[in-house]
């Protein structure tokens, strides 16, 4: 009887871990596992600070605007490191924080004021981890930090021709590593090609040789800096059809994964062709509504998903004209629980919105002086914003009501950018110097 009840104690207990661990999802990139900025987690932590369940902390060499990718018990993140003037791939033990490994990219860590080479997320497909820096570098090591393979696109396709510090994230999907370099077409700040007009392209290389798959050179009707695109590329499946949505230089594009030929091409929110609207919000979908974010505080626009070849205006679903303060400039949008959630860093608001319809659920200012520009995370009914200052904001996303403030980093010239990550029942916050696992 004893044995019999001790296997029943023991099933159960097993039930139980197995559910525990089945809502556990890893963080392989950007915008989260499932490319929207959301995550199934759930029991997460709402009260904590610096010191207050805090699991672990770890030590950074510098600031860096990139977001963690987490595999299983590795954390891979990007950095600075301003002392020794280098640009680093670091590797940590997601229980412990302990550093597992650490090499140097690049010497030479910004060429503005503005931000750093370090600004991309890594990416990882739980085999290799891959890192990619605004100078060029794309890295991939094994999750022992064994280097795999290293290429330099400016070293082979030209000087990236952009204003400000080239910061696209890479994609891993269906076993190609996506990279799009969206830009100028004629050198400026003595950046980009003067000898021939510089070409905007998006690439798929395999993640595990680092050869090319294909490469296809994208073409733009935009002007001057309008035609450079921080974004990074973003899949979707849409009646059986798979797609890269790809935004910048004026337009929006569908590409087939396989081999990056355009499918579909809608863009009419610059018809003047103003020259400085670069793009930096990602695409985000939902309800088969593709959401693009217009440069500074321009609308924002709802596409029907499921377009072929050039697109005209019956595509758009809706417009926010009647909201002047349903737009964004910087953050990308997040997707979940059947509505969009947009953080506007220049209206300073936060807003809940129906796909299909664009009718606002709530919208909400968000706290304090300083700018949001990290895009938010949304997972367990919760909406996790930061700001420059490092102040992490938690939001009810059913009502928009503020749930907790918190300071996590002190005042400095570096801006925090990083989103909030959500992995194993676990927040992870990146700021300047420090990575929070925050978790009872």
């Amino acid at each position: 009887m004893r044995s019999a009840s001790i296997a029943r104690f023991l099933g159960c207990a097993g039930l139980i871990l197995c559910g525990s661990f089945a809502t556990a999802e890893n963080w392989p990139q950007f915008r989260g596992p499932h490319f929207n900025g959301s995550s199934t987690e759930t029991n997460l932590p709402t009260e904590f600070s610096r010191t207050e369940n805090v699991r672990w902390s770890a030590d950074l060499p510098g600031p860096s605007a990139a977001t963690p990718a987490i595999w299983g018990d590795h954390i891979f993140v990007s950095s600075t490191s301003p002392g020794n003037d280098e640009l680093l791939a670091l590797c940590f033990d997601r229980k412990t924080g302990k550093q597992l490994w650490q090499h140097e990219i690049a010497k030479g860590t910004r060429q503005d004021t503005r931000s750093t080479f370090a600004a991309p997320s890594p990416v990882t497909d739980g085999k290799v981890a891959i890192f990619f820096f605004g100078n060029g570098e794309l890295v991939a090591y094994d999750f022992d930090g064994k280097q795999q393979w290293k290429r330099n696109l400016q070293d082979e396709y030209g000087s990236f021709a952009f204003q400000w510090t080239f910061s696209t994230s890479p994609l891993i999907y269906q076993n190609r590593l996506i990279m799009q370099v969206l830009q100028r077409d004629t050198p400026v700040n003595g950046r980009g090609l003067a000898d021939k007009v510089n070409e905007s392209y998006l690439m798929a290389i395999d993640p595990q040789t680092g050869e090319n798959i294909w490469r296809i050179i994208r073409p733009s009707k935009a002007q001057a800096e309008s035609r450079e695109a921080f974004t990074t590329p973003i899949p979707y499946q849409h009646d059986g059809r798979e797609e890269l949505l790809v935004i910048g230089g004026d337009a929006i594009t569908g590409h087939d994964p396989a081999t990056g030929k355009e499918l579909w091409r809608w863009g009419t929110w610059n018809p003047q062709r103003i020259g400085h609207w670069r793009h930096v919000p990602s695409p985000v979908v939902g309800d088969e509504t593709i959401l693009i974010c217009a440069p500074k505080k321009d609308p924002i626009y709802a596409v029907a998903a499921g377009g072929k070849g050039l697109l005209d205006d019956s595509s758009i679903r809706w417009i926010s004209t009647d909201d002047r303060n349903l737009t964004s400039d910087v953050p990308t949008p997040a997707f979940y629980d059947g509505d969009f959630f947009v953080l506007s860093d220049l209206r300073k608001m936060l807003m809940r919105v129906e796909p299909k319809t664009g009718k606002v659920k709530w919208e909400v200012k968000t706290p304090g002086l300083k700018k949001y520009e990290a895009s938010p995370t949304v997972a367990d009914g919760k909406i996790y914003v930061v700001n420059f200052a490092g102040d992490v904001v938690i939001f009810d996303a059913e009502t928009g009501e503020i749930i907790n403030n918190v300071s996590m980093d002190d005042p400095s010239e570096n801006n925090v950018r990083s989103s909030v990550v959500v992995s194993g029942g676990n927040l992870f916050i990146r700021v300047n110097h420090k990575l929070y696992c925050i978790g009872k």
